[in-house]
């Protein structure tokens, strides 16, 4: 039992920082606005917005009420998977810095990053998100939420990365920087 109380405050902990990150994402949009950036309509946000409020609840509905064993050898691996995620995720919120935001802004003009992870990957917070989407409900066996939250994640997300790389690919200079740089995964060869 103890293990599931821990469980269910990391999940708290994981949509307080959540909140956390909204606050920064606005307070660069508004900056960004002032230097002439302008948001990209893009359906896919609310969806977006939806689906990490329902992996983190549906993990712990998961865990309390389908009774999911803690499995400390799964847990361990997956945890450190999560705090990888994590730890790449903040790379890029300090590596963009000003730029970084939750929605997508056609900020392209005002600047862009080629370092970092971003010499390997075009969006590297994606992937990021997505093993913390994985690991995150694994670390408490949480494994239906694990599946259905990583592929409906992955489907959105495919969406959104077409609405915006279009509007990135828009500026010549993005598009000759990172134009031959893969989406998620480094090229290995």
């Amino acid at each position: 039992m103890a293990m599931t109380a821990a469980f269910i405050a990391l999940l708290i902990l994981v949509g307080i920082e959540r909140l956390v990150e909204v606050g920064i994402s606005n307070r660069n949009q508004r900056k960004m606005r002032a230097q002439g950036a302008q948001q990209v309509p893009e359906p896919q946000y609310p969806w977006l917005v939806m689906f990490h409020g329902i992996v983190l609840v549906s993990s712990g509905a998961e865990v309390l009420f389908l009774h999911r064993p803690f499995i400390p050898a799964l847990a361990a691996v997956m945890f450190v998977l999560f705090i990888l995620s994590n730890v790449l995720r903040w790379w890029v919120i300090s590596l963009l810095g000003g730029l970084w935001n939750v929605q997508i802004m056609d900020s392209s003009r005002i600047g862009f990053i080629t370092t970092g992870p971003y010499r390997w990957i075009r969006h590297p917070n994606y992937l990021g998100v997505i093993l913390e989407v994985f690991s995150l409900p694994l670390i408490h066996t949480a494994w239906l939420t694990c599946v259905f939250g990583t592929l409906g994640y992955l489907l959105i997300l495919r969406g959104r990365i077409r609405t915006e790389e279009g509007a990135l690919m828009a500026n010549p200079a993005y598009r000759l920087a990172m134009g031959d740089k893969p989406r998620l995964l480094p090229k290995l060869f």
